[in-house]
């Protein structure tokens, strides 16, 4: 039996909604007709929310909570095929359970989960297949794609803070644009007839005057540049290059750039620790964990490590001889590699790189709140004082 969601009319003609049980839509339309109601619509249950989810593009969250109720199934000792199948008609989004149910099919036909899943096309970060595929290999499935979840649920997290911590200054500075357009538009134009002495007045007082009488008369053509100068930085930034560019250049500025260093280097070690801990091979690992890293600099560094150590040269080693970590980092890598708890060690750094960055954060916002307000006031200044001046001008030339 299936679960119908339906709209109605009743016999007062009242508009009325619920859930009933039938095994085709055709049937629960009877089953209300029966009831002396005028079917207006029937739908398997979640499929209206399944149109407004599809409006809702199927991002990284939707499939680490797959994930993580699918892990929590498979530890609790609930089969794998079992599992599948109830995420293929249980899922919150339906892309999800979509893929889920293509999952089941192959499963069906013999195929391993850890292939299906690659094959899925759930948008997941490559190193969740391999863990999958080593959890397969250890009998351990649910733990390493709770692993995988966890990791996924880190970076999310990261990310998020990330964004979360630019709010306030991005409506900061919006704010203070927003006050600035105005006195150019609204109140500096006010002063116009006194660019007839241009001749005499101050060059700040005649920039400030001159600019405002611009914007007043082609303020529709500035705002128009505003607009497609915003829409051409988006479209922009949706270019892997040029993110990966602006990146490489944020890492290099003097205060934010050991921010998100130290951020790329914790998502790094934290990806290797999970891997690792799944028993990959550490060549593998280190490929893997390598497609973690954001900025391009970085991400080379870590392949020389990588050639390194397949050339035989220990870890530790490897990451000191190319200077991509700090001398305490070098050290637990080391102490990893000889106690045999490499995995342990490198989750042991990733939290430290974690709690390292997020100091830095507080600290780059401590600096940025006050550095957009003394650059709004300094502008909003300028353009107060270019007015003052070429009042007081005009008054001396009219004495």
């Amino acid at each position: 039996m299936r679960r119908f969601a339906y709209q109605a009319i009743n016999t007062e003609g009242r508009p009325i909604e619920g859930v009933l049980r039938a095994p085709s839509d055709r049937a629960a339309a009877r089953q209300l007709e029966r009831r002396g109601l005028t079917v207006v619509t029937v739908d398997e249950e979640g499929v209206a929310k399944g149109r407004l989810a599809r409006q809702r593009s199927l991002g990284h969250a939707d499939v680490m909570l797959a994930l993580q109720e699918l892990s929590t199934m498979l530890l609790s000792g609930v089969a794998i095929a079992e599992s599948v199948q109830s995420q293929s008609l249980s899922s919150a989004h339906p892309r999800v359970r979509e893929a889920f149910a293509v999952i089941s099919r192959e499963l069906q036909r013999g195929q391993a989960f850890s292939t299906a899943l690659v094959g899925s096309g759930l948008p997941m970060p490559t190193y969740v297949g391999q863990l999958a595929k080593a959890g397969e290999m250890t009998g351990e499935l649910g733990r390493a794609l709770a692993d995988a979840a966890a990791q996924m649920d880190y970076e999310h997290r990261l990310r998020a803070e990330m964004r979360n911590a630019m709010i306030y200054p991005a409506v900061l500075v919006a704010a203070g644009a927003l006050a600035v357009s105005i006195m150019f538009v609204f109140v500096v134009p006010k002063f116009a007839t006194l660019l007839k002495r241009a001749d005499d007045l101050p060059f700040l007082a005649w920039a400030v005057l001159g600019t405002g009488v611009w914007f007043r008369s082609h303020f529709v053509l500035a705002l128009g540049g505003l607009a497609a100068v915003i829409g051409g930085a988006v479209v922009a930034f949706r270019n892997p290059g040029v993110r990966e560019r602006a990146l490489e250049g944020a890492a290099r500025l003097p205060i934010i750039g050991p921010w998100i260093v130290e951020s790329d280097t914790a998502r790094w070690a934290k990806v290797l620790a999970a891997l690792l801990g799944n028993r990959v091979p550490l060549l593998r690992a280190l490929e893997l964990a390598r497609g973690g890293v954001a900025i391009p600099s970085r991400r080379a560094h870590f392949d020389e490590v990588a050639r390194a150590v397949r050339g035989g040269s220990g870890l530790a080693d490897a990451l000191e001889d190319h200077e991509v970590m700090t001398a305490t980092a070098y050290n637990l890598v080391r102490v990893g590699e000889r106690s045999g708890r490499l995995a342990a060690m490198l989750g042991s750094l990733a939290k430290l790189y974690e709690e390292s960055g997020r100091s830095r954060m507080k600290r780059v916002l401590i600096l940025m709140e006050p550095a957009a307000i003394l650059v709004i006031g300094s502008v909003i200044g300028t353009i107060i004082l270019g007015v003052i001046l070429a009042i007081t001008s005009a008054n001396d030339l009219a004495i």
